[in-house]
């Protein structure tokens, strides 16, 4: 994987989100001085990240995951990709992992049992909490009474209550349940997503009238911060190779030496046996670390380790090309970053059509 002369590596980020400018980066400043070729895709023709890829398409939208491997497997032969990097649709892609690979494509995923798992939170729970991992108390509802029982139940129990769907939404459709009138000090601050109890069900009861589908909800308390995130690189079969806990304080970001975090995350990682980069969420209930979430991918904060001395993203490609992730010990744990605002030009992709970078002076020149 190293020297100057090596064959260009022809790496493909999919659903490219606004953070995957940093991670490309990252790839191309990898330590090994290797060329890489960043291959970008989205669903939205302007979204930000396809205008730092060395060549960019357009994804297909609201596809069926059969429709959607298909595309990703054609886009693979298309361009010669040697490394997939999907932060969504693992479930289409990762059961199609062997035809990839006959493609000549090595896919970055677990294994496909994980990633049902993962991809519902009251799965991803009920898997932890047998083996000890400890998770919050949590309620599945979806319809109106089984909402306004769970509710009652949880704050019984005493402190506020929160829903989200319990599917893989990431943040989307998360509502902090609040059935009281604001206050002005509520006024006066950043907005919270807020909503009553009774605006819920009224929204469920409107769903089932119109026979429209209705997805799970997870009820659960609201937990206490701060928010641990925590990344993790781990080979095939769960062996936890780094862990990097990382949570929020205003604009800056630390870098934390938390081993209670690391351990936890080490446990999910290795009962699910997930491979490459991973990233597994922590909040406070009751005083102690419980399991928030797992995600089988890459978070899009993962940029943010690298002011740890680690290349993660890197060592992840060269764990899935060589069984060899490279050194990644003696992370520096304990700093703070500060998370500022960078422009980038947004240049429109036009869908079917592929758009290739020009690279700018002092950076690598892709090769063909």
């Amino acid at each position: 994987m190293t020297g100057a002369c090596a064959i260009t590596l022809r790496i493909w980020l999919s659903s490219a989100g606004a953070a995957t400018t940093q991670v490309i980066r990252m790839l191309r400043d990898n330590p090994d001085a290797h060329p890489v070729r960043v291959h970008g895709t989205n669903v939205d023709p302007a979204a930000p990240a396809l205008a730092a890829c060395d060549v960019a398409e357009v994804e297909p939208h609201r596809v069926s995951d059969a429709e959607y491997a298909d595309f990703a497997l054609d886009f693979c032969r298309r361009h010669g990709i040697d490394v997939l990097i999907p932060p969504r649709r693992l479930d289409a892609l990762a059961p199609r992992a062997a035809d990839f690979a006959a493609a000549g494509t090595r896919l970055m995923a677990s294994s496909p049992a994980a990633i049902r798992v993962l991809t519902s939170k009251s799965r991803t729970y009920e898997a932890a909490r047998a083996i000890g991992v400890p998770v919050p108390d949590w309620r599945v509802v979806s319809d109106a009474d089984g909402l306004r029982a769970a509710v009652a139940e949880l704050r019984a129990a005493g402190g506020p209550v929160c829903i989200k769907p319990a599917g893989e939404y990431s943040a989307f459709g998360f509502r902090i349940l609040d059935d009281g009138p604001p206050s002005l000090r509520d006024l006066l601050q950043p907005a919270r997503p807020l909503v009553s109890v009774g605006a819920v069900a009224e929204a469920l009861e409107r769903a089932a009238q119109a026979r429209e589908k209705v997805p799970r909800f997870i009820v659960m308390p609201y937990l206490d911060g701060p928010e641990v995130s925590v990344d993790c690189l781990s080979a095939p079969g769960g062996e936890l190779l780094a862990a990097v806990p990382r949570a929020k304080q205003g604009r800056y970001r630390l870098l934390l030496d938390d081993p209670e975090a690391a351990r936890i995350a080490g446990l999910v990682v290795g009962h699910f046996g997930l491979a490459y980069l991973s990233n597994v969420q922590l909040r406070h209930w009751r005083g102690r670390p419980v399991l928030l979430e797992a995600n089988p991918r890459p978070s899009a904060g993962i940029f943010q380790t690298a002011f740890t001395g680690v290349n993660l993203p890197w060592a992840a490609v060269r764990l899935l090309l060589t069984g060899d992730a490279g050194p990644v010990s003696g992370l520096r744990l304990g700093g703070r970053v500060a998370v500022t605002e960078v422009a980038t030009e947004v240049r429109e992709v036009t869908p079917g059509v592929v758009r290739q970078r020009t690279a700018h002076p002092g950076e690598l020149a892709a090769t063909a």
